[in-house]
Parts: C-alpha cells; structure tokens; sequence
C-alpha cells in the first residue's frame, strides 16, 4: 500500500455512512446550489465508485491504463439515475458499493498502485477525496457538523 490513502478512505466511508443514517427522504429531496439533490449527489458518489471498482478490476487482469473518460459527459448521462432508485436501495447501494471501492483500492497490486499514482490519477486510490468533496456539501446544505 502507498502511504494512508486506505485509512483516509475508511474514516470518509464512516462519515458518508454516518450521514446516510441520519438523512430523511425529505433531505434526500433537498437541493443544492448547482440544482442536484441530495440523492443525485449519492447517486453520483455510488456510481463514480462503482467505475474505480471496474477499473480496478480491469487493471488486475491487464494492469493499469490511464482511462479517457469525459467524465462531464458520464456525469450528465447518469443526471437523474437517484430519481428511479427508492430511498432504501439507494441508501444500500452507496454504502456496498463506497466500501467495495475502498477494499479495490486497498487490494490493488503494488504494481497497479504505483502506476496509478505516476500517472497521477490517484483519485482511484484516495476515494475519500471525492466523498469527502460531497459529503461537505450536503452537510452545509443540511446545517449538519
């Protein structure tokens, strides 16, 4: 493992389970500044996680590629996916799969870790710099500490 990415990911998956069992449907329903909802932004959270769970997975049969993604572009084909998933299997979902990016990231090869961070795309290892990101939004939204 390359330094404490996986311990910083652990302590934000608490936070975002912390604040998961503390969210009513009503402030899943809530708006931010930028027009997403609360669940748009989990939604977001679980899918982009769900995407660094399939690249590692790739890059532990084929080794590391830095992927192409025009990720504006994934983030308005996914705008809207939180509206079709109820609360409850929502609330499952970034919560399985926020812990199963955590465990990819931590069970990466050596090889694969080093790669990903020379190619500076160590966002795939540090998950908790994405959360961490929306978790601060929802909480000012929210007035939570």
């Amino acid at each position: 493992m390359i330094d404490n990415y996986a311990e910083v990911n652990e302590t934000e998956y608490k936070r975002l389970a912390d604040l998961l069992a503390s969210l009513s449907d009503d402030d899943l329903k809530r708006t931010l500044p930028n027009g997403w909802s609360v669940a748009d932004v989990l939604a977001h959270l679980a899918f982009w996680d769900a995407y660094a769970v399939a690249c590692f997975q790739e890059w532990g049969r084929s080794g590391f590629k830095s992927p192409a993604a025009q990720y504006d572009a994934i983030n308005q084909a996914v705008d809207g996916i939180s509206r079709l998933i109820p609360s409850a299997e929502l609330r499952r979902w970034v919560l399985e799969i926020a812990q199963a990016s955590n465990r990819a990231a931590a069970d990466a090869s050596p090889e694969v870790q080093a790669a990903i961070q020379a190619a500076g795309r160590d966002s795939f290892l540090r998950r908790s710099k994405h959360r961490s990101h929306h978790l601060d939004q929802i909480v000012a939204l929210l007035g939570r500490s």
